[in-house]
């Protein structure tokens, strides 16, 4: 970790007029990512011909003198603490862990212990400082709360640049894949395709997301149903496999309930489905109803590694308590 002060100088050139000053900067000098930049530039600590710009935004132009005062990385604010890590793979780059399911992700109002950062604090140490803000060193991407599944965090900020612009470009142009496992009420018509709507925050309660007609971000989810319980088109249950085209908030949760299949489970966007429990036999109705999460897992990710370049992808099976639901699912519409 940097320990004194660095002063950065650079000259626009012609072909760099009318760019953005946090990408500019972020071209011009790889050590640092786009996001830390930018915390600099609203910090007061970016000059163009000697006046202070704090507008990231701002398009520069030719023969601009730019200068930046990057201050020694920060120190990440939360405690390290000794939690147990399902690791997948790890090199000085990057760390790809199993997350489980009700671990958040990263410290925020009503969880400033016992997440992923605090975890992965402890086990890589000041590897993770400064990165991609003080309280959430080296998080490039999240999953829910209650979500389980593969996660790939960060180690330095190179790669935490370059991983970025992999889940900005969301797979369009590069190696990313993120698929995901759902059990979901009913039968998904049609078994296989691609839904594409506008997803924002709900206007009846903001802690929800919406789709929405004419407003909010472009949102595309591609499936493909697994297994349907029973088997056929009259299924109670379906088992289905989502590959994300976009990464909008509560997205597959949001897409598949605006389709009339929300995940089982879900406390938020499944909540008019609890009446189709009685559907299931005793057994298989008191696990759904000790699940207490919705029933989503990411299984599978793929990215290009910052260093090396070489493809990487690794899958993950659902945990214990996702395949003893889909066990008596199974059970249940074969009796």
């Amino acid at each position: 970790m940097d320990t004194e002060t660095e002063t950065l100088h650079f000259t626009v050139g012609e072909s760099e007029a009318s760019m953005r000053l946090d990408a500019f900067l972020a071209h011009q000098d790889d050590r640092h990512s786009r996001s830390r930049y930018k915390a600099l530039i609203l910090s007061d600590q970016v000059m163009i011909n000697g006046k202070p710009c704090r507008e990231p935004k701002y398009r520069i132009s030719i023969d601009q003198e730019i200068s930046v005062t990057v201050p020694p990385a920060e120190a990440a604010e939360p405690d390290a603490e000794n939690i147990p890590l399902a690791i997948v793979h790890e090199d000085d780059q990057l760390i790809v862990v199993n997350k489980a399911a009700g671990m958040v992700v990263h410290p925020a109002v009503g969880n400033w212990s016992g997440t992923l950062v605090n975890a992965l604090l402890y086990h890589c140490g000041d590897s993770l400082s400064g990165i991609g803000g003080v309280k959430r060193p080296g998080i490039v991407h999240r999953l829910d709360k209650e979500t389980s599944g593969l996660m790939v965090v960060a180690k330095t900020d190179l790669a935490h640049k370059i991983l970025a612009a992999q889940f900005a470009d969301h797979g369009r142009k590069g190696a990313l894949i993120r698929s995901y496992q759902a059990l979901v009420w009913g039968a998904v018509h049609p078994s296989a395709g691609r839904i594409e709507t506008m997803i924002g925050r709900s206007s009846s309660n903001r802690l929800k997301m919406a789709v929405h007609k004419l407003h909010g971000k472009i949102a595309i989810t591609h499936y493909q149903t697994l297994e349907t319980y029973p088997p056929g088109m009259d299924a109670q249950v379906s088992l289905i496999e989502c590959r994300l085209e976009t990464g909008r908030t509560h997205q597959i949760r949001v897409h598949l309930a605006h389709k009339g299949n929300p995940l089982l489970g879900d406390p938020e966007y499944g909540q008019g489905f609890k009446t189709k429990i009685s559907h299931l036999s005793e057994s298989a109705a008191l696990i759904l109803e000790n699940f207490r999460r919705q029933a989503l897992h990411a299984c599978e990710l793929g990215f290009k590694h910052p260093e090396t370049r070489e493809i990487l992808q690794f899958r993950a099976e659902p945990p214990e308590d996702f395949a003893l639901l889909q066990a008596a699912l199974k059970k249940n519409f074969s009796l």
